[in-house]
């Protein structure tokens, strides 16, 4: 047996309802249930210079890894809620809330010789409500430049895809994760 919690407007509905039919409940035709639709982020790489590419495989890495959540490029004029920016400094995520935030690419680590992709997926990783697991290795996605530079690995393993559905399928839900807002520097 599920048991779920209304609230809102739902709630209001059913108390009406019940109110009308004198406290009885009557059980309706059961519709089957409908699959969560996942959440639509847009992200807006086009300050991305020579890493849009990579940013753009980032984003289709995490869309083939969770259902919950899913990364498409913004429309034209459109406001994004992750904008991704190229730099000379080191790659960091600046998350504004779950979902939301800047990310950078930074050309110092690039120059360094970490792969553009992983960072990208990394990065975006930080704004999907992941932080670094430091050190680590190459086989987990967050653990960032510990794992060191022969590591290509874009793929977020199995915990971090977890961690990334529960974020996104608790939003769905209206259990709210905790996000830290904070700087997340690689």
């Amino acid at each position: 047996m599920h048991v779920r919690i209304l609230t809102g407007g739902l709630a209001v509905a059913c108390l009406v309802s019940l109110s009308l039919t004198g406290g009885q409940a009557s059980a309706a035709p059961r519709a089957a249930e409908a699959p969560l639709a996942a959440r639509v982020l847009t992200y807006d790489a086009s300050g991305s210079a020579e890493f849009r590419s990579a940013v753009d495989r980032g984003a289709a890495i995490w869309n083939g890894s969770v259902d919950a959540v899913e990364l498409r490029p913004a429309a034209a004029g459109q406001r994004a809620n992750i904008r991704v920016l190229a730099d000379n400094g080191w790659p960091r995520a600046l998350p504004t809330g779950l979902g939301n935030g800047t990310v950078y690419i930074g050309r110092q680590a690039v120059d360094q010789g970490y792969d553009t992709i992983r960072i990208s997926a990394h990065e975006l990783g930080h704004i999907l409500g992941l932080p670094d697991r430091k050190p680590g290795p190459c086989s987990s996605l967050m653990s960032g430049s510990s794992a060191g530079t022969s590591c290509t690995n874009p793929y977020p393993n199995a915990a971090e895809k977890a961690a990334v559905e529960g974020n996104f399928g608790g939003a769905l839900t209206g259990r709210a994760p905790a996000l830290r807002a904070e700087v997340m520097v690689d």
